[in-house]
Formats: structure tokens, C-alpha cells, sequence
């Protein structure tokens, strides 16, 4: 099967703009756009009531996947458009279907209920769970343009300006994480912006003034630290523009700061095989909930 950009569909405003985001990334990547809607069945007494009958049932399982791949087909006429159907536990189905594709874009929240099926909980056991890139988007001021918007409009060109944002510990670097920041920053045309944050020492907190002279060796180090990592990406991609910071403070804070003027934030998870089950970091957590920007979670050993 080929490479495809998967969307996970709901039909709610931010699997919209998910699916929006995934079609300008298709046409860079030059891939088609594989739209997926998980219908998760219900109890048969449920399912007879008035408002969960036959017109509600099929709106779910036809119509949604249906006009959202002809709003793409309009917006993107160069993109090939292709939509499945899906029944089963929504995570575990979409999980399924992220093993086919080269990237996995979900709404970073959906309709609550028997409506939709990316709750919050869902999204993030997708996201523990998959070894695939996984890229949530959330429903901003554009995807609301968009609704208001004729299905007869003009094609959208609009393109990101923003930079790529990564976030980077500089103790444990894996090449994942990193390629694809630089390769989408190089794709799209536009700055990577790589931040790593760091602790003070330990004593601080005990009510001891911070020493200038420490605190300048491991910003320095750190510095030196991310410089020296980085090396073989910059020289691999010679065209991007990359810009470095490394200071002192949490590393979700300074991500999610700095979404707020980022195209896309790129942060790693490690991949845990364990009898604990899945795990998301702390960093890749917050910055999941908080961010202004889409998130893209690339998954490593």
C-alpha cells in the first residue's frame, strides 16, 4: 500500500482543520490524503432512540467522510482524495491505520459523546500508542474562516510562515525527532527555530543566590551541547535557517511560548515497551495540551 497523510475524521471544526493541514502537507510531500472516520458501534436500545436513529447514523458514517473529502478535492484540486470507513474501538482502529501511513493528523480535541470519538483521552492514547508521526491540529481563527466560507470558493494557497519549532534535549538526542523537524523546515521554506531547556542547580531552590559565574559555564556547556548535536543536520540540510536557544527554565514552557509564533512544534517520545503499557513524556504532554500550533509527536527508541 502506498504512503498515504491519514486524517482522523469526526466532523467536528478541528477534524476539519486537521484535514485542511494534512492536504498542504500532502501536496508538499506529494502524497495523497487518506480521510478516515471510525464509527464506534452502540448499544442497540441506544441506538433506537430519536436521536440516535437512521438520519443520525448515516450523517456519521456517510455524509461526514463524504463532504469533507469534496471540500478538500475543491480546495486542493492537485491532492488525491481517498476516504475509508472504520468500525471498532476508536484508538485501537486508528492506531491500525496509522501503520500504513507516512503521518498521522488528528484534531487536537473532538465532539464529546457518541458524536465524535477524538476526546481528549483518545487523541492521547493515539498518540502513546503508534510508532508513526502523529501531528494534532486545533480549530484556530482559519479553520473558523474556512466555515464560513461557499464550498464554491477559490483553492487555498495559503502556506505557513511560521518557523519550524523543536524541542531538544541535548542528553539523550535521537535523529528521529530531529530529521523531521529539519526535512519539514526545509519542505515548507522556513526557519527551524531548536530550543532546549535547562535546570539550575539543584541548591537554588534551598534559598541560595544563584552564582552568575555557574550559571554562565552551563549555559555555555549547554550551549556547546546543542551546537555539537546539531552539527551533522545542519550540514545535511545546508539550507535551512537555524536558529538556536538554549536558557534556563522548563522545556514545555519555552515549546509552548514559542508556539505561538510556530508553522509546527516537533517533540519526541521515547518509545517504552513495557507492562506499564504506553507513555507519553511530561514535555510532549503539556505541550500537547497547550500549544497554539499543531504538534507533531515523532515516536523513538
Amino acid at each position: 500500500m502506498p504512503r498515504t497523510i491519514t486524517v482522523g475524521l469526526d466532523g467536528s471544526a478541528e477534524s476539519r482543520a486537521a484535514a485542511e493541514w494534512a492536504a498542504r502537507e500532502a501536496d508538499s510531500r506529494g502524497l495523497p490524503v487518506r480521510l478516515v472516520h471510525v464509527w464506534e458501534p452502540v448499544p442497540e436500545p441506544m441506538a433506537q432512540a430519536p436521536l440516535l436513529g437512521a438520519e443520525t447514523h448515516q450523517h456519521w458514517t456517510e455524509r461526514v467522510p463524504r463532504e469533507s473529502a469534496e471540500d478538500l478535492r475543491l480546495r486542493h484540486p492537485g491532492i488525491e482524495v481517498t476516504t475509508e470507513q472504520l468500525t471498532g474501538r476508536p484508538a485501537e482502529a486508528l492506531v491500525r491505520a496509522a501503520q500504513d501511513a507516512e503521518l498521522l493528523v488528528l484534531g487536537s480535541r473532538g465532539l464529546s459523546g457518541i458524536g465524535g470519538f477524538l476526546v481528549g483521552s483518545v487523541g492521547l492514547a493515539v498518540v502513546a500508542s503508534t510508532e508513526r508521526p502523529v501531528v494534532l491540529v486545533r480549530a484556530g481563527q482559519q479553520a473558523a474562516d474556512e466555515q464560513e466560507k461557499d464550498r464554491a470558493a477559490r483553492p487555498t494557497t495559503a502556506a505557513p510562515s511560521g518557523p519550524v519549532v523543536l524541542g531538544l534535549d541535548t542528553r539523550n538526542p535521537d535523529a528521529a525527532p530531529i530529521e523531521f523537524a529539519f526535512e519539514t523546515a526545509a519542505r515548507q521554506g522556513v526557519p527551524l527555530r531548536v530550543l532546549h531547556g535547562w535546570n539550575e542547580p539543584y541548591y537554588y531552590p534551598y534559598g541560595m543566590a544563584p552564582d552568575p559565574q555557574v550559571i554562565q559555564m552551563v549555559a555555555q556547556s549547554d550551549a556547546a551541547a546543542l551546537t555539537e548535536v546539531l552539527q551533522p543536520w545542519r550540514q545535511k540540510y545546508p539550507h535551512v535557517d537555524v536558529v538556536t536557544q538554549s536558557r534556563s527554565g522548563s522545556p514545555s514552557v519555552l515549546l509552548i511560548d514559542a508556539s505561538h509564533e510556530a508553522s509546527l512544534v516537533v517533540v519526541g517520545r521515547r518509545v517504552r515497551r513495557s507492562a506499564l503499557g504506553a507513555h507519553i513524556g511530561p514535555v510532549a504532554h503539556a505541550v500537547l495540551h497547550h500549544a497554539t500550533a499543531p504538534v507533531a509527536v515523532v515516536a523513538h527508541d
